[in-house]
């Protein structure tokens, strides 16, 4: 079935296609949730949430644009809604310096990487994975989670920090042993 067709048939609550779409887009959208959820079992918990809202809202997706990033956009809402009562550190200073990630790829594995920034506390996960692993402004972080934008500043500042520290410490580490 297209795409088109398939979301038509959503909008009349077929199962069928719902399954058709579930299958066609879940393990894309299960990375989503992996990158904000606090552990895997949230992250399916948030998926199968996250296409629940898909499918009661479905009806207002108007065939216009992509129907992916439309969903995502859905995903990624449902997961932050969870995080309505995280505290997000305020920020004091504005003029907050930028905390370049220096990553040897011969090093450092992709799945090491993804573990260290999965251990971030929340607030810091969820500015880092929409800054840097998403692609939202500054600006449009502030609006999504209602926190100034010095504040998303300084989250992913200490996020940065945090990450860059792991990594050195790892990169010592390996360093150490290969001289042994």
């Amino acid at each position: 079935m297209v795409l088109e067709q398939l979301i038509n048939e959503c909008k009349k609550n077929c199962p069928k296609a719902q399954e058709q779409l579930y299958l066609l887009f879940a393990k894309n959208f299960f990375g989503v949730c992996l990158k904000y959820s606090s552990s895997y079992a949230d992250a399916q918990d948030n998926l199968q949430d996250g296409f629940l809202l898909i499918f009661r809202k479905i009806g207002q997706f108007s065939n216009k644009g992509s129907f992916e990033g439309w969903a995502k956009r859905i995903i990624i809402n449902n997961v932050l809604q969870k995080y309505k009562g995280v505290r997000f550190m305020e920020v004091l200073d504005d003029t907050i310096a930028d905390v370049e990630l220096d990553i040897d790829h011969d090093n450092i594995s992709l799945d090491f990487l993804m573990q260290i920034i999965h251990e971030l506390p929340d607030q810091y996960r969820i500015v880092f994975s929409l800054y840097v692993l998403d692609g939202y402004s500054h600006k449009e972080i502030s609006e999504m989670l209602y926190i100034s934008t010095g504040t998303t500043k300084s989250n992913l500042f200490r996020a940065r920090l945090i990450l860059k520290e792991k990594i050195e410490k790892i990169t010592e580490i390996k360093h150490e042993s290969s001289v042994k």
